[in-house]
C-alpha cells in the first residue's frame, strides 16, 4: 500500500508494485516514491516532457508513462502528447512564475483575440492570471481609451503606462502567489461598480460542472464580477478545458464567449457552444 496526496495504490498482492520489478535505479525508490516525486517535480516546474522526468528519476520512460497515468486517474495530473502538466485543486495552485513558462504562444494569441472581441466597451474587468497580464499589454498596444477595473497587480502595473487607459486597482489581502487581492475588501469595492465586460479566467471549465478554481477567496471576487459586468468572457488556453477544481462561480452558458486557442478541437468547441457562448480559438 501506498499514498500521494491522500491517494493510495494497492496492487493484487496487498503492496506497492514497482513498475521496473521492485526498486527503481534513484535510491531504489518504491513506485509510490517515484510518483510522488514526479507530482513534486510538475507543481514546482509546471508541464514537464516524460522524457526529462524519466532522465531525473532514472528509470525508463514507459514507466514515467505508466506513473502519469496512474497520477492522471486520481486526477492530480493532466497527459499530454510527450509530458504532464499538474491539476490544480483545493490542495495546490500554481503561481504566476508556473504560468508565464507553458502555453505562451497560446496565451498571447488569445490575449490579441480578447483585445479584439472588446467590441465598444468603455469599462472592463480585468481578472488575475498570465493571460490576463498579457491582456493588459495587448490593450496599451491598442491605443483605447478604456476605465479597466483589475484584480491583478501585474496587470495593473502593465496598464499603468497607458495614456489613454485609466487604471482602479482592487484592494485586499493580497496572495503572494497570484499577487491577486482577495476577501471583502476586494469584494465590496468591486461591488460599486456597473461595469460593461468581464474578462475572466478559471483553473478549470467543464460543460457539466461550469467554471472552477481552487480557492474560495478567489471565486468569491470572480462571482462578485460576474454580477457587476453586463457581458462576460471567459479566456483561458486549450488545457483547462475537462478540469474541475473545488470551487465553482459560474456556468458555461453565463458568458458571451470562451476564448481560447486551436489546442481545444472543433468537435469539443461546437459542445461548448451548444450551451450559449461563442467559442473563439486563436
Amino acid at each position: 500500500m501506498g499514498t500521494t496526496d491522500g491517494v493510495t495504490w494497492i496492487t493484487s498482492e496487498g503492496h506497492v508494485e514497482d513498475d521496473e520489478g521492485g526498486d527503481d535505479a534513484m535510491g531504489r525508490l518504491t513506485g509510490d516514491e517515484r510518483r510522488r516525486l514526479i507530482l513534486e517535480t510538475l507543481r514546482s516546474a509546471g508541464h514537464t516532457p516524460a522524457t526529462r522526468l524519466a532522465d531525473d528519476l532514472g528509470v525508463a520512460t514507459e514507466t514515467v508513462r505508466r506513473d502519469l497515468t496512474t497520477l492522471e486517474g486520481h486526477g492530480l495530473v493532466r497527459r499530454t502528447h510527450g509530458g504532464a502538466y499538474p491539476v490544480e485543486g483545493a490542495a495546490f495552485e500554481t503561481n504566476l512564475a508556473a504560468r508565464s513558462t507553458a502555453w505562451v504562444a497560446e496565451k498571447q494569441r488569445i490575449a490579441a483575440a480578447t483585445v479584439e472581441h472588446l467590441g465598444p466597451t468603455e469599462s472592463l474587468f480585468l481578472d488575475e492570471g498570465y493571460t490576463q497580464q498579457l491582456i493588459a499589454e495587448e490593450l496599451v498596444r491598442s491605443g483605447r481609451a478604456l476605465t479597466v477595473v483589475t484584480a491583478s497587480l501585474p496587470a495593473a502595473a502593465a496598464l499603468a503606462v497607458s495614456p489613454t487607459i485609466e487604471v482602479v486597482m482592487l484592494g485586499g489581502r493580497l496572495r503572494p502567489g497570484t499577487l491577486a487581492p482577495v476577501d471583502h475588501w476586494t469584494t465590496s469595492m468591486l461591488e460599486q461598480f456597473v461595469i460593461d465586460l468581464a474578462i475572466l479566467g478559471a483553473n478549470g471549465i467543464t460543460r457539466d460542472t461550469g467554471l472552477t478554481v481552487p480557492n474560495g477567496a478567489v471565486a468569491a471576487v470572480k462571482s462578485t464580477a460576474m454580477r457587476v459586468s453586463r457581458r462576460r468572457v471567459f479566456v483561458g488556453a486549450h488545457h483547462k478545458f475537462g478540469i474541475t477544481s473545488f470551487c465553482r462561480f459560474a456556468q458555461v452558458g453565463e458568458f458571451e464567449a470562451l476564448i481560447t486557442d486551436t489546442g481545444l478541437p472543433s468537435s469539443e468547441a461546437h459542445r461548448y457552444a451548444a450551451l450559449g457562448p461563442q467559442v473563439l480559438r486563436a
